[in-house]
């Protein structure tokens, strides 16, 4: 009964590693997609005028570094998209950051995102 339980957990936690992968991956995929349309966008035939700018400013927000400006707006850009990923199931602490929630609500993450 014992090795049943350990194998039990065991297989919860490859489960819940599978499932972070993929949600990591699915995301990735997504900001690939994003890319390989902007880029098949730019060899558009001369036909059709093609925009830079807007492809510029879409580089600009799928960068992974942050984009530091004299605005106050990038502190609340910040705290949109940390807010973004608890809602889509990680955590945001200090103590579990990247990892998925599995049980509910993280008070740590919660506590965080009630800051001021």
């Amino acid at each position: 009964m014992g090795s049943l339980y350990t194998e039990l957990g065991s297989m919860k936690q490859k489960i819940k590693a599978l499932l972070e992968e993929n949600n990591r991956l699915s995301i990735e995929n997504g900001q690939l997609r994003k890319v390989l349309k902007r880029e098949t966008a730019a060899y558009t035939p001369k036909t059709e005028p093609v925009i830079v700018e807007d492809a510029a400013a879409e580089d600009a927000g799928t960068n992974d570094e942050p984009v530091v400006t004299g605005d106050s707006s990038a502190v609340g850009q910040g705290y949109d998209n940390l807010a973004r990923l608890y809602h889509e199931g990680f955590h945001i602490c200090n103590l579990y950051y990247g990892h998925l929630r599995t049980e509910g609500d993280c008070l740590f993450c919660l506590s965080f995102l009630n800051k001021d």
